[in-house]
This record gives C-alpha cells, structure tokens and sequence, in this order.
C-alpha cells in the first residue's frame, strides 16, 4: 500500500495495491495488521455508505465531544473529497485539503479526530464508504457551511449548481463554529 502524507498532519491518502487482468481489478479495502502497522485505529465502531447523484455536496461535519476519526473511499463514480483542520491549536488550523477519489483509483483517506470532513459528487452517482471510530451521535454532530468564504474551499462544482441538505445549507460559518481545542 502507497501512502502519502496530506498539507494537514495526520490526514493520509491510502492507495492500496491493485491487481488488474483481463477479468477485472483485485484489492484489499482494509487490513487491520496494516492498518495498525500505520498507526490507524484497531477498533471501528460503525460502517457508512452513501449513494449521491452529481453535484451533490455533504458536509462539512464533525462531532464535538463524541469525535469521529473516518476512513473513507469511493466506490463508484468520482467524489471530491474535502477534509479541514479544527484543531484551533493546530498551525494548520482553518487549512483544507482535497483528495480526489473514485471507484478508479481506489484511493482511501484516512481523517483522524480533529477535523470535518465533505465531499461533492463529481460524477452522475458516487457510493461512498467509510468506517468511524465512534458512533454517529445527532446531538454531537456539527456542521460548518460548505460555501464559507474564509475557507474558500473549491469544490468543482458551480454554487448554483450544488444540491445541498436542509442542515448543509444553514451550516455555521467557520468563525463562529464550535472547534476542538
């Protein structure tokens, strides 16, 4: 597995080694020996998957007091997928990153506690799947405005073409959102 290191400390792109033939593609999605061997949590508490259609943005979320650390990929289809730094002690506090991923390049990427996390669905229909490491909890989950102008995030998808939940549209700006210490 290649793993590369992220602009935010701690956040990994996993690629794991794919065997392709002529009958198709070959790949492990998760190794618990390898996983610990990169200092990744032993123990996952809960197994998401969502399917989206094109110019799909979810996010950007996270959970105070019940924290998440996610393991995400794409299955099918394309996403971009956008992970920010909450840490207000981190000096890369406030900084986002993205990762593209999709049922392609298998790409997975590792976001520990600390951060949000979103995507856009740059394709007619993406399945996402990621593992946590704590249950979802509605009364700790926050969300932050996906279209916050001081995070200035460009999610290649046109604003007024963004399909948004109800809670995504009235997410907290970023300078008034709750953030781990």
């Amino acid at each position: 597995m290649n793993v590369t290191e992220t602009s935010l400390p701690g956040v990994l792109v996993l690629e794991p080694r794919q065997f392709r033939d002529d009958r198709g593609v070959f790949f492990e999605t998760f190794n618990l020996a390898k996983m610990i061997e990169l200092g990744l949590p032993a123990e996952w508490k809960q197994d998401n998957f969502s399917i989206s259609k094109a110019n799909v943005v979810r996010g950007i979320h996270y959970q105070i007091g019940e924290p998440q650390g996610k393991l995400v990929r794409v299955i099918t289809g394309a996403a971009l997928d956008v992970i920010v730094d909450l840490r207000r002690s981190s000096p890369t506090f406030g900084q986002h990153t993205t990762v593209e991923l999709s049922g392609d390049n298998s790409r997975m990427v590792w976001i520990p506690v600390g951060f949000g996390h979103g995507f856009a669905a740059l394709t007619e229909t993406v399945a996402l799947s990621y593992k946590v490491t704590e249950y979802y909890s509605p009364k700790a989950e926050r969300t932050i405005l996906w279209n916050d102008p001081e995070l200035a995030i460009d999610w290649k998808i046109a604003p007024d073409k963004a399909i948004l939940s109800a809670k995504d549209a009235v997410g907290a700006l970023f300078a008034d959102a709750e953030v781990f210490a």
